[in-house]
């Protein structure tokens, strides 16, 4: 069979299945983002920037968006950041929420400037008990929702002495309560999070929560650390979490490029069959009987295809123990060995290739493959094709 012959794609399958039902959670809206009920989970990040530089806060939320962030949040600590809100909240492509810590009056500068939420944190808002009447009647009138983000790290004294440490009850009462005072004016548009920098105690209070309450959830590991701690991190309490059905929207908090939190995330629900898979990359770790550099081929492949949106399962394996079957269970694959490489697309082998075409080759069919996907009125990305 030659590689010009047409292949039977078909539309991809759905996502499988997910571990469990969704948690019955109300449904509000962040700007356009649907937020709880039955809506997909959103990925969420937050800027690095100081908000108050405008330029330079919407270039990071532009390249947010284009790694696939859904809502970003920003922070405004000041009122040059407050200032700022108006212009930002106008020109972000995606929700923008406004970090509120501190100063009640910047909640109210939040909503005036347009946010499509208000993330407060009442452990560290001096009087904010006094000011939920004036803040719920703000955001009402406005249709804003409020996450209330309970954190481990700023929780209320009252409850620190009453637990003696910030543990999972601890996070869901600072919470609760603070719902509570709400619900007394009428509002119920809030999403809550109860963060902690243990994935354990984490999992724990959001379960609690979950039990407790029908309020969508925002799941996150506070200070979760670098790249790789964080990721791990995350990606444990979160698989805990949403293969319980508990979570609405997520954060990867990671010491790096907010971006690399986008991805992270954005993994994580792929995983899980929250989310149409794209790209997927299945590659052997290697082993003695490897007769290829498989770490090589894999990130040569990687980097070939990044920006792929279709749904393709490319497999990249090094010998002819598993290779072969792996292949031609992935909708591309190749099996390596002796210098050569056995090329599949769809379980057939379409032809046999030298180990130093091997990249190119996956990256040309790749490339007819999304094509014909696009014919088929399956959308894709152009991924950016750069070869070795």
């Amino acid at each position: 069979m030659s590689s010009a012959e047409p292949v039977a794609l078909g539309l991809p399958a759905m996502p499988g299945r997910p571990l469990a039902p969704r948690r019955v959670s109300r449904r509000l809206q962040v700007g356009p983002v649907a937020v709880g009920g039955d809506a997909p989970i959103s990925v969420q990040s937050m800027t690095t920037t100081v908000t108050a530089d405008i330029g330079a806060t919407l270039q990071q939320i532009a390249e947010l968006t284009a790694s696939g962030c859904q809502i970003v949040r920003v922070a405004c600590p000041s009122q040059d950041d407050a200032d700022a809100l108006p212009v930002i909240a106008k020109k972000s492509q995606i929700p923008v929420i406004a970090d509120i810590h501190f100063q009640p009056k910047y909640v109210f500068a939040a909503i005036d400037a347009g946010c499509a939420a208000v993330r407060v944190n009442p452990g560290n808002i001096r009087q904010f008990d006094d000011k939920v009447k004036e803040i719920a009647r703000a955001a009402s009138d406005a249709g804003v929702p409020i996450r209330i983000g309970v954190n481990a790290g700023s929780l209320d004294k009252r409850l620190l002495e009453k637990y003696g440490k910030a543990t999972p009850e601890a996070l869901v009462e600072s919470a609760l309560w603070e719902c509570s005072l709400f619900e007394e004016h009428g509002f119920r548009d809030i999403k809550i999070s109860v963060k902690h920098n243990d994935p354990v105690v984490m999992v724990n209070a959001y379960r609690q929560l979950a039990a407790q309450c029908d309020y969508p959830l925002h799941l996150g590991v506070t200070e979760a650390g670098p790249a790789f701690q964080g990721t791990i991190k995350s990606a444990v309490a979160f698989g805990a979490l949403l293969s319980e059905g508990i979570g609405d929207t997520i954060r990867v908090s990671l010491s790096a490029p907010p971006a690399e939190e986008v991805k992270v995330g954005i993994q994580i629900l792929e995983s899980l069959n929250l989310r149409q898979r794209r790209l997927e990359i299945v590659s052997c770790p290697s082993c003695g009987r490897a007769q290829v550099d498989v770490y090589k081929l894999a990130d040569e492949v990687t980097a070939g295809l990044e920006g792929m949106e279709v749904p393709l399962r490319v497999a990249v394996m090094g010998c002819v123990v598993n290779g072969p079957g792996e292949a031609r269970e992935a909708d591309l694959g190749v099996a390596s060995g002796n210098g050569k490489g056995q090329i599949f697309v769809k379980g057939e082998v379409i032809k046999t290739v030298p180990e130093s075409k091997i990249v190119e080759t996956l990256i040309d069919e790749a490339m007819n493959i999304a094509r014909r996907m696009e014919d088929e009125g399956v959308p894709s990305g152009t991924p950016d094709v750069t070869v070795g």
